[in-house]
């Protein structure tokens, strides 16, 4: 069975360059992925959620990037993003941020635009995920 592509980094707390780097090998993975703009929505919610990670944790992070298995998954495959931080901490998801916040939409940007999202306790820490299929959910 075919295997897709799987992207996995780890970021320093000190460094939000990364996050075009983390892009950049994003959009390089899913380089044939997905129907129009499935792509973009993924770099896009990936940046929030590394973003985020570095931000207010004040650690670093892991992100691991995957398609699923089988025949084309590196054209229709179900892309699975997993952002691991070190802070037990869960966020917060907030209805409606302030109009003049400079933050607070990121994790409110995944629950609206991502097929599946979660967050679960993993060892020190959590992992915040989000999934996209290749051509969207109707």
């Amino acid at each position: 069975m075919e295997r897709g592509p799987v992207l996995t980094k780890r970021l320093a707390h000190d460094d939000l360059a990364v996050v075009a780097q983390v892009r950049a090998e994003l959009r390089a993975m899913l380089r044939h992925w997905g129907g129009p703009g499935r792509a973009d929505l993924a770099e896009l919610l990936t940046s929030e959620l590394v973003t985020n990670a570095l931000v207010h944790t004040g650690r670093g992070a892991q992100i691991t990037a995957s398609l699923g298995d089988g025949p084309g998954a590196r054209v229709t495959g179900r892309l699975r993003v997993e952002v691991r931080d070190f802070v037990s901490r869960h966020p917060t998801l907030r209805d409606r941020p302030a109009e003049d916040s400079t933050s607070g939409r990121g994790l409110l940007l995944v629950h609206t635009l991502a097929d599946a999202w979660g967050v679960r306790a993993h060892g020190v820490g959590k992992v915040l995920w989000f999934e996209l299929e290749a051509e969207g959910v109707p």
